[in-house]
């Protein structure tokens, strides 16, 4: 078995495929085993040979189940192929006014994201043979947060209701008890593994941002603690959790830490421990502003690593900010963008200027300083303006004790309209691919977006520190799943967003209409999507429109 790519004439595709040889007669032929996807352009072709790689080890390792199909309906859907000869043509006669719908099960979710988990080994985490039922309990629960984030008891009834699938509670809980510290770094080791196989290079690059993730309770304990929440919830208990993701949004690791901890404070741990893992010589951090202090930065330098952080221009020292709004510091890229480049206790900072940050900029602040020249004219009051965090910058009180607007604050504030700047100490990159692999730290917010909102981690209603843990080792298997269809869905098909990703799955439906005369219950798949048949494809599944016999009663 062997990944072939095969040209087409007069043209700039290529087909990625998975073939083996097969004698046939006297010859050798080549059959497909798998279609990965057609490349565009070398990049396509770079990623889509990676990804035909890592399947092609998957089937060669022959231990996984390719076609999942957990619920009944699934079950039957095989077995009537199998007795379609035997059962009695009579048995399809059916009178419609006889028939009734008794439930419709939701294929989609199980057929694709039941295939994945499979496929990337995600039953492994919970390991030894007592396990075996917990596992299939995880892997329902991971499912079914993909499908409808809610509570597990919520889980648990549409799981019963929507998918034919029955759990118990009491079990759902037993098995989050058992996602204890080995479980939880079999999983971390997995999704790292995973994501390194579909990359034939090293990863290098690695992406770097936490968040606080609020509880419905007013009761601390050693992993919920309160803390500065980004959700303003400071009079909540919170826990800090860290992601590292590639440039392309994969997983890479997770982490998470008492709900008092400084964000800044969970890099360095999280970095020692990651090398120490993965045994990785080279990489290089890229992380928000958030991270940036002369601890955290000396201590990513005591580690020999490197790193590309955002810099805050505003606290760098007074000599080296003149330079920064210098418009002189500058070399111009493009119509919209320049770049300067400063030295700064032996680290480099790179600044872009751009134009159209610049007007959006003034624009944001001309808006401020109405929305306050408006507040001046109805209060005189000092008091008025103590909450006024962001605008008290541009107010100044007089001796009198009169409030007006600080003309000269106004204009040193406007220096500064479309600058950003980044630090690091990789001194070997071009300023511009060091502000374009920062550009990419927006994978690791879009993938706590989708922690967050798609899968909504939070708020968490668990008490216990062990069930916050499972929570979140829950959560982040689906976020996992749902950034490995994402990408492979792009590479394979086109790019959907994982919200249009799981309608369409949630689309893909099995009516189970009871016959009340003959007793018998069919199965009537629902008509099957384009875009629904192509993600089926990627996984090599099938998906007859055929009415069959589920039960005969």
């Amino acid at each position: 078995m062997f990944v072939r790519i095969k040209t087409t004439p007069n043209s700039p595709r290529k087909s990625v495929q998975i073939v083996t040889s097969v004698r046939k007669g006297t010859r050798v032929i080549q059959k497909i085993v798998r279609h990965v996807g057609v490349a565009h352009d070398d990049m396509e072709l770079k990623q889509l040979k990676s990804l035909a790689e890592a399947i092609r080890i998957k089937l060669e390792a022959g231990d996984q189940q390719l076609i999942f199909s957990p619920e009944q309906v699934a079950e039957e859907t095989l077995r009537a192929k199998e007795r379609a000869s035997t059962e009695l043509e009579l048995d399809y006669k059916v009178n419609l006014k006889n028939l009734r719908e008794e439930q419709r099960v939701i294929s989609g979710i199980h057929d694709v994201y039941g295939t994945l988990f499979d496929e990337l080994g995600y039953q492994s985490i919970l390991k030894g043979k007592r396990n075996k039922v917990s596992r299939e309990i995880f892997k329902q629960i991971v499912l079914a947060r993909i499908a409808n984030p809610v509570s597990k008891k919520a889980s648990v009834d549409m799981l019963a209701a929507n998918f034919g699938i029955s759990l118990n509670l009491d079990h759902v809980y037993q098995m989050m008890d058992k996602l204890d510290d080995e479980a939880i770094d079999n999983l971390n080791k997995l999704s790292y593994l995973n994501t390194k196989k579909l990359f034939s290079e090293k990863i290098d690059l690695v992406f770097f941002d936490c968040t606080t993730l609020y509880f419905e309770s007013f009761e601390e304990d050693e992993l919920r603690r309160n803390g500065y929440s980004k959700d303003l919830k400071f009079n909540q208990p919170q826990v800090v959790m860290s992601l590292m993701v590639t440039k392309e949004g994969l997983p890479i690791g997770y982490e998470i830490f008492e709900g008092s901890t400084y964000e800044g404070h969970t890099l360095i741990p999280q970095i020692k421990e990651f090398k120490k893992k993965y045994q990785i010589d080279k990489v290089v951090f890229v992380a928000d502003a958030g991270m940036m202090n002369t601890a955290n930065l000396e201590a990513l330098d005591s580690e020999n690593l490197e790193y590309i952080v955002g810099c805050r221009l505003k606290s760098l020292p007074q000599s080296l900010q003149d330079k920064v709004t210098d418009p002189k510091s500058y070399s111009t890229i493009t119509d919209n963008l320049k770049i300067g480049t400063f030295e700064h206790n032996s680290r480099k900072i790179v600044v872009s200027y751009s134009e159209t940050r610049a007007r959006k900029d003034s624009y944001d602040r001309e808006k401020c300083i109405e929305r306050l020249k408006k507040k001046l004219e109805k209060h005189k009051n000092p008091k008025a303006y103590l909450s006024n965090f962001g605008n008290k910058k541009y107010l100044e009180v007089s001796k009198d004790i009169k409030i007006t607007l600080n003309a000269e604050k106004i204009a040193s504030d406007a220096k500064w309209d479309g600058l950003h700047g980044v630090i690091t100490n990789a001194q070997d990159l071009p300023s511009q691919e060091i502000l374009a692999q920062y550009n990419n730290l927006w994978q690791v917010e879009a993938a706590f977006r989708i922690t967050k909102h798609d899968l909504k981690v939070r708020p968490i209603y668990h008490w216990s520190p062990r069930r916050v843990i499972a929570h979140l080792a829950i959560s982040f298997t689906a976020f996992s799943l749902v950034k490995y269809l994402e990408y492979r869905v792009k590479l394979q098909y086109i790019k959907l967003s994982p919200e249009k990703i799981k309608q369409i799955l949630l689309s893909v439906q099995t009516s189970i209409l009871f016959d009340s005369t003959k007793k018998i219950r069919y199965g009537l798949p629902s008509a099957t999507s384009k875009g629904a048949l192509k993600i089926y494809n990627i996984f090599d599944l099938s998906r007859s429109l055929t009415p069959f016999i589920i039960k005969n009663m």
